[in-house]
């Protein structure tokens, strides 16, 4: 019997995409996009099909439940990333986002919120989008990671998040805003939180490095240890292999890590095993997708509500 977590949710959100390619819109400050070269964009749209349709299965394998939704259209080449847009919360609460990206604002789809409140308990939807008239951004936890243990949303200041949003939801959810800038080994600001620390129930996956402000890293650190949890501490070129883009989930059998076959590669063994301590790792290959500045982190979209009885 898996313990309950609530930073491990147990049902997930994915979009299997059939037109994928990375998105041009999005590469001028996502320093993780890759250009594709000798392929072209038939073969890399069916790598990345493809790719989804093997995760989804090896999630449901380890008993995560996963609601896949296709997208057929050509308008959202980033919809496989479906956390930007959305996220979930205890009590029946849904949040809304504004996109940065004028193309990934396409991507919030009704029948996906339908769907939710057809399977969970769903009370109120909070809808922030409104604010990109505004020019105000905040994609999600993409933008934002969230200790839901802890309730503190640790964000990295970025072209995608800002204060004034950040407030907004921290103050509805009830979470302490932690904000700080982290820049790559070239200097370039992190485009997401998410591709620099992941947050389990026993550890943290961080760079703690790339973390600009000295005070700041000290003061993140010891909220970790002070919550229990083992810190491992990954290195810049760890982050630029999607190590840090990982979600800890509750399978049928105990946690899973799920993260990317690139990711995995890149951990120490000392690493795997502080790791595998508490979560299976569960790696997915997902090397096209990856292509787009994300990873497996970036693809799921936690479910932390209470599902509705089965009549």
């Amino acid at each position: 019997m898996t313990r309950r977590s609530v930073q491990a949710p147990n049902a997930v959100v994915m979009v299997r995409p059939h037109h994928f390619h990375p998105n041009t819109e999005t590469a001028s400050d996502n320093k993780f996009q890759t250009s594709p070269t000798d392929v072209s964009d038939i073969e890399i749209a069916k790598r990345a099909f493809d790719e989804v349709t093997r995760a989804v299965a090896k999630l449901e394998t380890y008993g995560v439940r996963v609601h896949l939704f296709d997208d057929e259209g050509t308008a959202t080449p980033d919809s496989v990333f479906p956390n930007n847009w959305f996220s979930t919360h205890p009590g029946g609460h849904i949040a809304i986002y504004p996109m940065f990206a004028q193309s990934r604002r396409k991507e919030r789809r009704a029948d996906v919120i339908e769907k939710l409140k057809c399977c969970y308990r769903v009370q109120e939807v909070v809808d922030y989008s409104g604010l990109e008239p505004d020019q105000i951004f905040l994609e999600g936890t993409g933008a934002m990671v969230l200790d839901h243990v802890e309730r503190v949303a640790y964000a990295v200041k970025s072209n995608r998040l800002d204060p004034i949003a950040l407030e907004r939801f921290c103050t509805h959810f009830g979470y302490e805003p932690m904000v700080f800038e982290a820049l790559d080994e070239s200097g370039a600001n992190v485009y997401h939180t998410n591709v620099l620390m992941c947050i389990a129930t026993d550890f943290v996956m961080i760079s703690t490095d790339m973390i600009v402000d000295p005070k700041r890293r000290a003061e993140i650190i010891e909220r970790f240890e002070q919550s229990g949890r083992i810190v491992v501490n990954l290195s810049a070129n760890q982050i630029a292999s999607f190590a840090g883009n990982a979600i800890e989930l509750s399978g049928t059998d105990g946690h899973v890590l799920a993260l990317s076959q690139t990711a995995v590669d890149a951990l120490s063994d000392e690493q795997k095993r502080i790791i595998g301590k508490s979560a299976k790792l569960l790696p997915l290959s997902v090397p096209t997708i990856e292509m787009a500045g994300g990873s497996v982190r970036c693809m799921i979209a936690g479910i932390h509500l209470t599902p509705r009885l089965k009549s």
